[in-house]
């Protein structure tokens, strides 16, 4: 398996490949909602990208897409992050290679923290992020969304609110 940066020729053929090898439970895990397929303007959205305020990785295996991880920028320097690995790849280890390398890539490019949701049932995903992520806050919502932010570099603020926590 390799992880390399997506670019915006490919993208529109690799969000589609990625989105089929979801099964309905993971694209419910992935979108927070039932999405059966792509509607033009999301897949659109998805594939918009300009390697800087949206940036994505794309993890293969045989050439073939088997995960994508995405950044965009939400400003104050920091990005929210979305996460999709395919089924048959799911707890291989694609998705910790794609986190792994998509937090390097954030901070290559200044941002200064990540951010996303992820549904409480994604237990898995929650997982991973405390394994790989040690310093990230996770925050549980009352929609059943723990909110996950991870600081690439500590401030300040953060020490304060670590103490608190």
């Amino acid at each position: 398996m390799r992880v390399r940066e997506l670019h915006r020729a490919e993208a529109a053929d690799v969000v589609a490949t990625v989105f089929r090898g979801l099964s309905p439970h993971s694209r419910y895990l992935r979108f927070h909602a039932p999405v059966p397929r792509l509607t033009a303007a999301v897949h659109r959205r998805l594939a918009d990208l300009d390697g800087r305020h949206r940036a994505a990785l794309v993890a293969e295996c045989h050439h073939r897409p088997v995960g994508i991880a995405r950044l965009a920028a939400t400003g104050d320097a920091a990005a929210e992050v979305a996460i999709a690995v395919v089924d048959p790849w799911q707890r291989k280890g694609v998705g910790t290679r794609l986190v792994a390398e998509l937090a390097a890539l954030a901070a290559a490019l200044d941002y200064t923290a990540l951010h996303g949701d992820v549904l409480h049932d994604n237990q898995p995903m929650l997982r991973l992020v405390r394994r790989l992520l040690p310093g990230a806050r996770l925050t549980r919502a009352e929609d059943d969304v723990v909110h996950v932010r991870y600081p690439l570099t500590v401030t300040h603020e953060d020490l304060v609110a670590d103490l608190r926590w």
